[in-house]
């Protein structure tokens, strides 16, 4: 599967419908990445931001919580409409809260669930979950910022996570996020990604809809 989820963090706020349509006409997902300055270092947007979107949006809204308590906003996301909602591994165990119970409880509000995490993160963390998880969210930058250098050990977290969801025949996707681009995508999408979330590679471009084309082909 060779999906594409373009981050609205790296498009243009002053025009925003015009973005979220070159979405909808030709990529697969929105991707909502919202932070609350506590989990990570930056502050991005909440439910005015996601509502608006929402009113236009044709593909699956899907929302990257990189919250504390997480728990709390899952409701607010599905009312809203987002049809994906990823947490972070770290935020469940600040709150000292179950991931799987976090992830079943997602699932119950009709949304796919997914479990994130940063690169410091063992990948082999996820394995106990992966049977609760719809997607797993392998940070390709650290959390917080748009914009920074993709991190090559990306790769073989991918496939380690990719090679435990295939030796236990589950039905879970994995998606990446943070410095996807062309350069990229081809070997992202050889080492078993299914959703690659990319944002200054898109809307950052010249041509936007030309790079969403270009890294779906490669």
């Amino acid at each position: 599967m060779k999906l594409l989820a373009p981050s609205i963090l790296a498009a243009d706020f002053l025009h925003l419908e015009k973005d979220v349509r070159l979405i909808n006409d030709h990529a697969d997902i929105i991707h909502l990445d919202v932070m609350d300055g506590t989990l990570v270092p930056n502050i991005s947007f909440g439910f005015s931001v996601i509502d608006a979107v929402a009113k236009i949006a044709v593909k699956p809204m899907d929302a990257h919580l990189m919250i504390i308590n997480p728990q709390k906003y899952f409701e607010r996301c599905a009312k809203a409409g987002c049809s994906m909602l990823s947490f972070h591994l770290e935020a469940a165990r600040k709150a000292r809260r179950s991931p799987a119970k976090l992830l079943d409880q997602v699932r119950s509000l009709g949304m796919k669930a997914g479990l994130a995490i940063n690169p410091d993160i063992p990948v082999e963390d996820v394995f106990p979950y992966l049977g609760h998880a719809d997607y797993i969210l392998v940070m390709s930058v650290f959390a917080g910022f748009g914009g920074q250098k993709f991190i090559e050990e990306t790769y073989s977290r991918v496939k380690a996570v990719k090679a435990e969801i295939a030796r236990r025949g589950l039905d879970c996707l994995v998606q990446i996020d943070g410095g996807a681009d062309l350069s990229n995508a081809a070997a992202l999408y050889g080492a078993g990604v299914d959703i690659i979330v990319a944002g200054s590679a898109v809307f950052k471009s010249p041509d936007p809809v030309k790079a969403v084309k270009a890294i779906k082909g490669a």
